[in-house]
C-alpha cells in the first residue's frame, strides 16, 4: 500500500518553521499552564480547607459548651460524604470537597461522642476562580501562540525569500544569464553582519563572477584565434590552387577547405555565445524548407506524404532517387507554418545531416509534422554522454568517435531562432534529433482584388 503523498506547500520552509513554532508554543504553554493551574488549585483548596477547618473549631467549641451549633452544621448532617463521616467516626478530622444541593462544597469533620461533628463552607466561590483561571489561561496561551506564530511566520518569510531569489538567480544562471546576480545589501556593506543566507549569495555572486571571467576569455580566446587563421588560409588556399593537378594537391586542398570550415565553425560558435547574432524571422511553409535543406545538403533524397503517400523528390528530375537507393528521405505526415529565420535553420538542419551521414547508417530520415522536425538514422545512436549533458565541443571517446562542432552549432542556431532541439535513441537502433519551432498562422490567400 502506497504511503498518501502530502501537498508541496508541506515541504517548503516555511510551513516547517510554522509548524516547529506552534508546536513548541503550545508545548510550553501547556506546561506552564498546568504550572499555573496546578499552583493556584493547590492554595484555593489549602484556604478553603483552613477555612472549613476554623468552622469546624468553632462548631466543636459550641458542642462541646451546650450551645445551639451554628449555622451550616451538625451531628451526622444530610448530604455529609460517607467517607468524611467514616473518618470522623474513626476519631480523625478531615475535609474533603463534595456536590450538596446543586452547589460545591467544601466539608469538615471531627469525632463528637462517637457520631460525626460537621460544618460545610460554600467552595462554589473558589471553584469558579480556578475555572476562570483556566479559561485565562488558555486564552493567553492562544493569544501568545498567535502572536508568536505571526512573528515567526514575518521572520521566516523574509529569510525563504531571500532564499527563493537566491534560488531564482542560480536558475538564471544555469540557463545562460551570466549577467544575473544576487546582490545582497548584506554583502555589500562590510559593516553589516552577515547570516548563512547573505555568505551563500556572495558566494553565489563571487562564483558567478569568475566563471563569467574565464567565459569571456575563453571566447575571445576562441574569436582571436579564428580571426587570426582567417588570413594565412586564405593565403594557403590560394596557394593550393596553384599547385599542380595530382592527389598531393588535392589532399592538401581537402585540408584547407576543413581548416577554413573549422575557422568558420569556431567564428560562429564565439559569436553564438556573444549573443551577438542578429535573427530575421519570417513565415514559411516547413516542408519546402525542409526539403531545400536535403537539397543544399548534396545527399540524394526522395520524399513522400504520410496522408497519401505519394512521392515527392526534392531537387530536379535528373537527381531523383529511389526510396530504395537513397541516402535522404523526407517524409511529410502534416505540413505546418513556422516563423522562423531561413538561412539559420537551414543550417541546423544540415548540420544534424552531415552529423547523421558521419557518424550514423542510412538512410536518414526527416520526418515533418506540424511544426516539428525528426531527423534520425540507422546507426548506433547518440553516446551516453551527449544524451545526459547535450553536445560538448570537441569530444572524443574511446576508438575516436567525437561530434566536433556540428551539434554545439545546431544547439546554438536553435536556441537564436526559438526552437527546441532535443537528442535521443530510437529503442529500435539509430539517433534521432528533435526540432520544434515557433508555430505561425498561416499566411493568408491572395484575392482578386489584393494580389500579392
Amino acid at each position: 500500500m502506497r504511503r498518501p503523498r502530502l501537498p508541496g506547500w508541506t515541504a517548503t520552509l516555511t510551513w516547517k518553521a510554522a509548524v516547529f513554532i506552534t508546536v513548541m508554543c503550545c508545548m510550553l504553554a501547556a506546561l506552564l499552564g498546568t504550572l499555573v493551574h496546578v499552583l493556584v488549585t493547590r492554595q484555593t483548596v489549602a484556604s478553603a480547607r483552613a477555612a472549613a477547618l476554623s468552622r469546624l473549631d468553632d462548631v466543636t467549641d459550641a458542642y462541646k459548651a451546650g450551645r445551639p451549633l451554628p449555622r451550616f452544621s451538625g451531628i451526622d448532617p444530610p448530604g455529609m460524604p460517607r467517607t468524611l463521616r467514616t473518618l470522623a467516626t474513626d476519631g480523625e478530622r478531615g475535609t474533603k470537597v463534595a456536590r450538596f444541593q446543586h452547589r460545591t462544597i467544601m466539608w469538615a469533620a471531627g469525632p463528637a461522642d462517637g457520631k460525626a461533628l460537621a460544618a460545610r463552607v460554600d467552595y462554589s466561590l473558589s471553584e469558579s476562580t480556578i475555572a476562570n483561571l483556566d479559561r485565562s489561561i488558555l486564552a493567553s496561551s492562544a493569544l501568545a501562540i498567535g502572536v508568536t506564530l505571526l512573528v515567526g511566520a514575518f521572520a521566516v518569510t523574509r529569510i525563504t525569500r531571500r532564499l527563493h531569489l537566491t534560488a531564482q538567480v542560480a536558475r538564471r544562471i544555469s540557463a545562460g544569464d551570466l549577467d544575473a546576480r544576487v546582490n545582497d545589501p548584506r554583502t555589500k556593506d562590510p559593516s553589516r553582519l552577515q547570516d548563512e543566507v547573505s555568505a551563500v549569495s556572495g558566494a553565489l555572486d563571487t562564483m558567478v563572477s569568475t566563471l563569467q571571467g574565464k567565459l569571456l576569455r575563453e571566447q575571445r580566446f576562441t574569436a582571436d584565434v579564428a580571426h587570426e587563421l582567417r588570413t594565412p588560409l586564405t593565403g594557403l588556399s590560394a596557394a593550393a590552387e596553384l599547385l599542380p593537378e595530382g592527389r598531393p594537391a588535392e589532399m592538401v586542398r581537402e585540408r584547407v577547405r576543413t581548416m577554413r570550415a573549422l575557422t568558420e565553425d569556431l567564428l560562429e560558435i564565439s559569436r553564438l555565445d556573444t549573443r551577438t547574432e542578429k535573427v530575421e524571422l519570417t513565415v514559411h511553409a516547413l516542408a519546402p524548407m525542409v526539403e531545400g535543406a536535403v537539397r543544399a545538403s548534396g545527399m540524394g533524397a526522395t520524399g513522400m506524404t504520410g496522408s497519401t503517400g505519394t512521392a515527392r523528390t526534392p531537387g530536379t528530375p535528373e537527381e531523383e532517387a529511389t526510396p530504395e537507393t537513397a541516402e535522404v528521405r523526407v517524409v511529410v505526415v502534416r505540413d505546418g507554418y513556422v516563423e522562423t529565420d531561413r538561412r539559420r535553420l537551414e543550417r541546423v538542419l544540415g548540420n544534424l545531416l552531415a552529423n547523421a551521414r558521419k557518424h550514423g547508417r542510412p538512410p536518414i530520415v526527416l520526418t515533418v509534422e506540424g511544426t516539428e522536425v525528426t531527423v534520425s538514422d540507422h546507426g548506433d545512436g547518440y553516446p551516453a554522454y551527449l544524451l545526459e549533458h547535450g553536445p560538448q565541443r570537441f569530444r572524443t571517446e574511446s576508438g575516436g568517435r567525437g561530434h566536433g562542432l556540428g551539434l554545439t552549432i545546431a544547439l546554438g542556431q536553435s536556441a537564436a531562432i526559438g526552437a527546441v532541439l532535443t537528442f535521443g535513441n530510437d529503442p529500435a537502433g539509430g539517433a534521432v534529433a528533435r526540432l520544434a519551432l515557433p508555430p505561425a498562422p498561416a499566411p493568408e490567400a491572395p484575392t482578386a482584388d489584393h494580389p500579392r
